[in-house]
């Protein structure tokens, strides 16, 4: 494989190889801030975070991994919301009650975000880049990289009874039965037109138009667009559906719990998942405290481990294990996808729009 095939996410060139082994010395050098040291100690009164997350595994990872060390090493109490909505921040900002401290979303959504004035700015002075692949924006911080694909129930949907790749999920004839796609017009996108024969590695300017017309023909099948993330895995363990989009993490939870859930990784689609602190919060600075915290190599670490995200930190990919990196998805294979946050950065509302009047007529 292409060992320097380029890779264009969130506005900054990346490879493989800098993506894995911490090389880029470029991307290195847009990074900003000093190192960051938390002390225990107790914690100001006033002091207590929301953080925005996804609902099942993936926010019990966030409590294990990052919420409930970050309490304990500095007393400040976080709460988890299971809503990461962005219409929801637009309201809070623009009427002056901030409820949530921390949002956790895909990259269109920040990025989408960040033009609107939705983020306060990174505080260098307490979050620490420099290790980072990716270091994000001027109002957002990259925390891993996360893969989504096929899933199907293995006792059901044996070898060469499920799809394989996007255009065999769109495929009712030789596989047949109701499916679930997310409620979000990202990724959603992406995959239709992959599975209308556009090259992963090609989908960008995305042509809308023709993803909408490969949409229509896949939306009688549809039997549940979903909202809440562990929805992508639960509908298929239940048997409303026979196959799902959904994600590497949700997967790899799945089966250490004994479900018989299948994933393919001959084809995946990859972005960036972001931190950012919503303006206007009452605790921006222990905001800016938790968001050091999570990306300190042992915690970038220890949550690759457990959900098998890939870490951005350099020295977090380092101290992974095998076997959480042997889940992860191949950032380098031409099968696979890489979201452009910054194409949705100025498509995202009007698509979102968009998306949502189609589903319901």
């Amino acid at each position: 494989m292409a060992e320097e095939r380029k890779r264009q996410h969130g506005g900054r060139t990346v490879t493989r190889r800098r993506f894995l082994a911490g090389s880029g010395a470029a991307i290195a050098a847009a990074a900003t801030g000093g190192p960051l040291i938390l002390v225990p100690g107790k914690a100001k009164a006033s002091e207590q975070l929301v953080v925005t997350s996804w609902g099942g595994a993936y926010e019990e990872g966030i409590k294990k991994v990052f919420a409930e060390p970050f309490t304990k090493e500095t007393g400040i109490p976080i709460t988890t919301i299971n809503n990461a909505d962005l219409a929801k921040v637009k309201a809070q900002v623009t009427s002056g009650a901030v409820e949530w401290d921390v949002f956790d979303g895909i990259g269109p959504q920040i990025t989408a975000g960040a033009k609107n004035g939705y983020w306060e700015p990174v505080d260098a002075s307490i979050v620490d880049r420099s290790d980072l692949v990716v270091p994000g924006g001027d109002t957002f911080v990259g925390v891993y990289f996360y893969g989504g694909g096929v899933c199907w129930d293995n006792k059901r949907h044996p070898d060469g009874k499920h799809p394989v790749d996007f255009k065999g999920f769109w495929d009712v004839n030789a596989y047949p039965g109701p499916r679930a796609l997310r409620a979000r017009i990202p990724e959603t996108l992406e995959m239709a037109l992959i599975a209308d024969g556009v090259e992963p590695r090609k989908l960008y300017p995305l042509d809308v138009e023709r993803g909408f017309r490969s949409l229509d023909r896949i939306k009688p099948h549809i039997k549940k667009w979903v909202v809440p993330s562990p929805q992508t895995i639960s509908l298929v363990q239940d048997g409303e559906v026979n196959f799902s989009y959904t994600y590497i993490s949700r997967v790899v939870g799945a089966e250490r719990a004994g479900s018989p859930i299948g994933f393919s990784y001959k084809q995946t689609l990859n972005s960036m998942e972001y931190f950012a602190v919503v303006k206007g919060s009452k605790n921006r600075e222990a905001a800016m405290k938790f968001i050091a915290f999570c990306l300190r190599p042992d915690r970038q670490a220890a949550f690759a481990d457990l959900l098998s995200f890939t870490p951005i930190a350099r020295k977090g990919y380092q101290l992974a294990s095998p076997e959480g990196k042997k889940h992860m998805a191949d950032l380098e294979s031409p099968n696979n996808g890489i979201i452009d946050d910054q194409w949705w950065r100025d498509h995202f509302d009007e698509l979102t729009k968009r998306f949502t009047e189609w589903t319901i007529t």
